[in-house]
């Protein structure tokens, strides 16, 4: 595996700021939002996960040797350890294996910005959007810098209360109306992480 500060583009020994500059700057511009109409998305898509994969090493001090890295997503049994690298649970929930990812996480000890704005993309895509939500809050307070944290939430928050206004624009605001709408949201929110909650809509 590259060395995380080669991927964005900073001699080693950067300070934190160079790096948190050059990261925002990085994802900015190979983020998915980014990129949806570029032939070359999926290449785009890669490089966000290299350049979150290389943030999240620096920041979590896990870059101060040399690297030989064979392997940065690892399996599940290499979470106990408490290292914080998240690359695995994002693989999780990028297949939609919201129960794993949870599980990964759980036996991960640094619970950082990352960890959990994680958790909260499980959590809403299970249709606990509320707890989820609050895991996302989380993280963007610990890095309010971080463009994928902030977006999500926004995204989210969104859905809810275009949901909500329509629910009272009908008139309806029973608890089955609620559940519905948290349904509604908790499926856009998988399709738009490419998985299906409800696949007959």
């Amino acid at each position: 595996m590259k060395d995380p500060y080669e991927v964005l583009g900073l001699q080693r020994g950067a300070s934190k700021d160079e790096v948190k500059s050059a990261y925002r700057k990085l994802a900015k511009k190979y983020h998915p939002d980014m990129n949806e109409n570029n032939p070359l998305q999926d290449l785009a898509e890669e490089k966000f996960k290299e350049i979150q994969w290389a943030y999240d090493e620096i920041m979590n001090g896990n870059s101060s040797g040399s690297y030989s890295y064979q392997n940065s997503g690892g399996g599940a049994g290499s979470y106990g350890n408490g290292s914080g690298n998240l690359s695995g649970v994002r693989q999780q929930v990028q297949s939609g294996r919201f129960q794993e990812a949870i599980r990964m996480l759980n036996s991960v000890s640094v619970r950082n910005a990352e960890w959990n704005y994680l958790m909260g993309v499980c959590l809403v895509n299970m249709g606990s959007i509320a707890q989820g939500v609050q895991y996302v809050q989380n993280a963007v307070r610990i890095d309010p810098g971080n463009y994928e944290y902030r977006n999500f939430l926004n995204q989210v928050m969104n859905m809810q209360n275009n949901y909500t206004q329509r629910t009272y624009n009908y008139g309806n605001s029973s608890s089955s109306a609620d559940c519905c709408t948290n349904l509604i949201c908790a499926d856009c929110l998988c399709e738009c992480l490419g998985g299906d909650l409800i696949p007959c809509c």
